[in-house]
């Protein structure tokens, strides 16, 4: 990265850009102008500090958590947030008009959920620019196209619900049904849930770790045989949820696993199984949402994996403030390529040999 660059800073507030970046408010917690005493006077001593978060779309739950701790942050520490995002998962331009938009604006760095691969040479604009891009959530794809990454281990999230999966199956023949993000962009958060999900499932050959969909279609899992029906881009959200999980039960309608990227997409695939009259299927998702936890203590998802948005976006910011002030870069977690901010399992039916926690304790600590 070029040397440091402090951006112009007119004060203490939080400014909202939808889609690209229109404006379309000021919350109002952090006094919705540049007025000096905007921002509550918290004492995190981060005076003169901008920064823009830009997130995929603000309509996921997932993404609105992280919306909603910036303006927590804005008011707390007392610095200037700007908030934009995609029209929806896959707008790559919305993201690129947002980071341009902070260049422009001389801020001082970007917290971003990155698209795809997509958006990498708008970063890489930003950085050359003197901004300190960190990612939220989705690593980017390399993982240095950013300064550091602040996120769930996704292969682990996967992980844990393949495992959950193989163990409640019990020696049963697994018929997999697996809901993606996309088929058409390359993102780690997508390959790695998926692909971790299928290592957890005890598949002896996943093909590519990086790559949905090329995996062989039958085989051994850790319980026994399986047969993958398909895998469907869903777009991460509900409807895509419902009509993939449609599409791949008019395929094989013995489908007795499902894998979710996201809750959303889990709720819609449930519905599609309650509408087929379909029982006893081993659905599993990553989010650790209310809504989805609730789905969990319910029994229409069998276990989630939880993460924590909040946690990612405070320590971006508190990232963010210390190298402005001090020029301290945070550091990765050891032998990994990013921050891990955590992850648990949530699940209301414990199987054995997979730790994980009761749907109270996912309630306890759930966003959204």
């Amino acid at each position: 990265m070029a040397g440091w660059t402090r951006g112009r800073s007119s004060g203490r507030t939080l400014t909202v850009l939808g889609a690209g970046v229109a404006v379309l408010m000021a919350l109002a917690a952090c006094g919705g102008s540049s007025d000096s005493s905007a921002g509550g006077g918290g004492g995190g001593g981060g005076d003169n500090v901008e920064i823009s978060l830009i997130t995929k779309d603000s309509t996921n739950p997932f993404f609105v958590a992280m919306q909603q701790s910036a303006k927590k942050a804005a008011s707390d520490k007392g610095i200037k947030i700007t908030i934009a995002s995609g029209k929806e998962e896959g707008d790559d331009q919305g993201q690129i008009d947002a980071i341009e938009n902070a260049i422009t604006l001389q801020q001082d760095g970007i917290l971003i959920t990155p698209m795809s691969t997509g958006v990498n040479d708008a970063i890489a604009k930003a950085r050359d620019a003197g901004l300190f891009v960190i990612a939220l959530d989705t690593p980017t794809d390399p993982p240095d196209a950013v300064d550091i990454t602040f996120a769930t281990d996704n292969r682990e999230a996967g992980n844990l619900i393949g495992k959950y999966a193989a163990a409640k199956l019990a020696g049963q023949k697994a018929v997999i049904a697996l809901l993606d993000i996309f088929d058409d962009k390359v993102v780690s958060v997508d390959y790695n849930r998926d692909q971790g999900f299928l290592e957890g499932m005890g598949l002896s050959d996943i093909g590519d770790p990086k790559v949905n969909g090329d995996e062989p279609k039958t085989g051994k899992y850790s319980g026994g045989d399986y047969e993958i029906v398909g895998n469907v881009a869903t777009g991460a959200n509900e409807e895509g949820g419902r009509t993939g999980m449609e599409q791949l039960l008019s395929k094989n309608s013995d489908i007795n696993v499902v894998y979710t990227i996201n809750e959303p997409t889990a709720a819609g695939a449930s519905a599609a199984l309650k509408a087929a009259g379909k029982k006893d299927v081993v659905v599993v998702s990553v989010d650790g949402g209310r809504a989805g936890v609730e789905a969990v203590k319910a029994g229409t998802i069998s276990a989630t994996s939880q993460q924590y948005p909040s946690k990612m976006v405070s320590l971006g910011v508190d990232a963010i403030i210390k190298i402005v002030k001090d020029g301290t870069k945070p550091e990765n977690s050891p032998g990994l390529d990013f921050f891990n901010t955590g992850v648990t399992l949530i699940a209301n039916v414990p199987v054995d040999g997979v730790e994980s926690k009761d749907a109270q304790y996912g309630l306890d600590n759930a966003w959204g």
